[in-house]
């Protein structure tokens, strides 16, 4: 398959154009599709919401079809074209280059023995804090090296029992080992959780003073957070994640409205996996600076958080000019007139610009939000507007892969048709200038995997079947989408992945089948009622409960999340593990993120078809607003 289409593009734009009415003579015969909307909250990222009701109705064509009543976009383009591009301008740039290569001296004289805020007292504390501190603030792109550098140290010191604050210090220091514990294991360094067991009292348990105070509770705050690198079978982390959230619980409700308690309360509600990058910076930025429990200079701390606004403002503006990009291809390709589905597209973009906040990923950032908008427009017609007949004729047209083959399909599916058609070829171009080979075919490899197993779902509900647990889950797995929202952005960012690479992140690897898994389970915990209200039975509860006769709906739904506990903890170490076969966690980062970006969505209901709630205030909290400097 060639990277591009056999169709002149011209043709095909203009081929597009026709499809979705803009000629004269398909104007006065175009319909407008009933708004008919569905959620499937464990299917492909589309799921529901609690105020949708799906009930027969009959459209234009006489087809009886289901009605769901989904909100509307929220973000047209007087909402995006608000946004503010003041910090566009080069002099920005330039103070913030200005600021890194200052940032970066601090670095160096970390590394001097009898250099400012060294002191042989201090010295591992003070590089772990600020390779966490850049991290936490979104500016750690900048400082690669010295980030390695601070931990090559901070390892070297490292010991059976952890470290303390400084190489001379004498005693093991809990604040130090757990944030050490918590960094070196994400940076691929093999440290041992055994250490937190020399921080515990002679019965075996985690203890703390009866008077709280800030640099206690700042110890468990790390504990906390080191606790949630869990790894299979590692009983000292489920102990201390236990103590550290009672003892963080407790502590909030004593502590008085401040930086601290603000970080606490973050912290407890999104912990690791549902805790994304952007979002975090946002709430650091805040509260950063406020820790009077470690004596940083002055100069460091009001430099870095210097950094974190500026390039927080700089990626802002360009946001701008990538939302509009985007909203002009929703409606070239005629999406607004699709009103059965739900609009999720600004939604999706930043999700993805909170993983991924380099400006040179504008391709991952962009691919991501279509692919994701093309899939809920999939997912809607698939499970609840499309007839058995219709979708027949879609999976089809995907096999067969030519524009074509859009001549025997229905009018609303054919633009969707083209827009898939015209990003994957679009996508493997740009893939094509950093993997230096063609991609089409194996990316088309993985939608007609995907395809297949959202129609063999869409048999499911037609014929009534109930599968068994085994059965709907190796199935949902790949309907979900989550691979084909992975694979493609993931080829455009700027590290060649070969074959025998990419297989170890992408299918068949155990590390892409936990993603599956977990994201199909978690969708469901959100989705399964209102995906049953709407006759569509399967979910991964009801084949539970299915499986396991006398199972209640409460019991089923605890099984179902205990298993994403423990597939998370898999997770975990199929990222971090030192026996990678050469693939660094870098090259995984991305495909765990958008995991981690799916799990938000679900953290609290089906956030993908409810987008007014959650969602909505982190589009706000992370694009449209900009921090002042």
């Amino acid at each position: 398959m060639a990277l591009v289409s056999a169709v002149p593009l011209d043709s095909r734009l203009c081929l597009c154009r026709t499809l979705f009415g803009l000629t004269h003579e398909l104007k006065a015969t175009r319909r407008t599709i009933p708004n008919l909307g569905m959620c499937r909250g464990g299917k492909s990222i589309a799921p529901s919401m609690s105020m949708s009701s799906t009930t027969p109705a009959s459209s234009e064509d006489g087809v009886p079809r289901r009605i769901g009543d989904h909100h509307s976009n929220l973000w047209d383009d007087d909402s995006i074209d608000s946004l503010s591009t003041s910090y566009e301008a080069s002099s920005y740039r330039e103070r913030a280059d200005r600021v890194i290569g200052e940032v970066k001296d601090m670095f160096d004289l970390m590394s001097v023995e009898d250099g400012v805020s060294t002191s042989p007292l201090t010295d591992l504390h003070h590089r772990l804090w600020m390779v966490d501190s850049v991290e936490r603030l979104g500016i750690d792109r900048h400082f690669k090296n010295e980030i390695n550098s601070a931990l090559d140290h901070v390892y070297s010191y490292w010991t059976e029992k952890g470290i303390g604050r400084g190489r001379e210090s004498g005693v093991t220091d809990l604040n130090s080992t757990a944030l050490g514990l918590r960094t070196l294991r994400l940076h691929g360094y093999m440290v041992s959780s055994h250490v937190l067991d020399h921080f515990k009292n002679e019965k075996g348990q985690f203890t703390c003073s009866a008077i709280q105070t800030e640099g206690e509770i700042r110890d468990v705050l790390n504990l906390f957070r080191a606790s949630l690198i869990a790894f299979p079978g590692e009983k000292i982390m489920e102990e201390a994640e236990i103590f550290s959230t009672m003892f963080l619980k407790d502590a909030l409700q004593k502590t008085p409205p401040s930086g601290l308690s603000q970080e606490i309360e973050y912290l407890l509600e999104f912990g690791w996996h549902t805790n994304l990058p952007r979002m975090e910076t946002r709430m650091y930025i805040d509260v950063f600076g406020e820790d009077s429990t470690f004596e940083t200079p002055y100069l460091i701390k009001a430099k870095l958080l210097e950094l974190a606004k500026l390039e927080f403002n700089i990626f802002h503006s360009l946001v701008k000019r990538e939302l509009q990009s985007l909203s002009r291809w929703w409606k070239d390709y005629g999406f607004p007139e699709i009103t059965f589905s739900r609009h999720r597209h600004v939604e999706y973009y930043t999700l993805a610009a909170c993983i991924a906040n380099d400006p040179k990923h504008s391709a991952f950032r962009l691919g991501f939000g279509k692919i994701c908008h093309m899939i809920t427009v999939l997912d809607d017609i698939y499970d609840t507007f499309g007839t058995m007949e219709e979708l027949e004729l879609l999976t089809a047209a995907f096999k067969r892969w030519d524009p074509s083959s859009i001549e025997c399909l229905p009018d609303y599916m054919k633009g969707v048709y083209m827009a898939v058609y015209d990003h994957i070829n679009e996508m493997a171009l740009e893939a094509q200038k950093i993997q230096a080979r063609d991609t089409v075919s194996y990316v088309r490899k993985s939608w007609e995997a995907f395809i297949d197993a959202y129609m063999q779902e869409a048999r499911w509900i037609s014929s009534g079947y109930l599968p068994t647990f085994e059965e709907y889950l190796e199935n949902g797995k790949v309907s979900f989408g989550s691979r084909i929202t992975t694979l493609e952005p993931m080829l455009t960012l700027g590290f060649p992945l070969p074959p025998r690479i990419l297989q170890e992140i992408d299918f068949p690897s155990k590390f892409n089948d936990l993603i599956c898994a977990i994201l199909r389970l978690k969708g469901d915990t959100q989705c399964y009622k209102a995906d049953r209200a709407r006759g569509e039975e399967a979910s991964s509860v009801s084949c539970y409960m299915k499986d396991h006769p006398g199972t209640t709906e409460e019991d089923a739904v605890n099984q179902v999340n205990a298993m994403v506990d423990n597939l998370t903890k898999e997770l975990n170490w199929e990222l971090l593990r030192p026996d990678s076969n050469g693939v660094p966690i870098s090259y995984k980062k991305p495909a765990f993120d958008i995991c981690r970006v799916f799990h938000y969505g679900y953290k609290y209901r089906d956030g993908f078809s409810v987008a007014s709630i959650e969602i909505k205030n982190l589009v706000t909290r992370t694009v449209v607003e900009t921090v002042p400097l």
